[in-house]
């Protein structure tokens, strides 16, 4: 994994809600997806995937920030004092979906995938 996740930052806040991410190695962020979800009755991390978000293609870089806000807004980026870059994403959506406590944000990386359409059946 070449992304980890560092915090949940303003849970329940919707102007600054957000899920912070550190970029450990180079890589196309657009491989990743990130979803919230709960946890089971025995505290474990449950297979209940919610609100999931999916990295448009970037390059991003080792000690890069990644940014993803729930409110609306539009993607950008700035270069910070020490030379790294922090990108900025949004989810659009017009509500929280962080918890206080009970939440539990999961990352994939999907570096490869398929699709299959309804008119491309046989």
């Amino acid at each position: 994994m070449k992304v980890k996740i560092r915090a949940i930052r303003n849970a329940g806040e919707l102007p600054d809600e957000r899920l912070v991410l550190t970029v450990l190695r180079d890589c196309d962020i657009g491989y990743y997806l990130t979803f919230d979800t709960t946890y089971t009755e025995d505290g474990k991390v449950s297979n209940l995937v919610r609100h999931p978000y999916w990295f448009p293609d970037k390059d991003v870089r080792a000690g890069d920030t990644v940014v993803l806000y729930t409110k609306d807004g539009k993607q950008s980026q700035k270069t910070n004092d020490d030379g790294s870059t922090s990108h900025f994403f949004y989810r659009r959506l017009a509500r929280t979906i962080w918890n206080k406590t009970g939440d539990c944000a999961v990352i994939l990386e999907i570096s490869t995938w398929t699709s299959k359409g309804y008119e491309d059946q046989e």
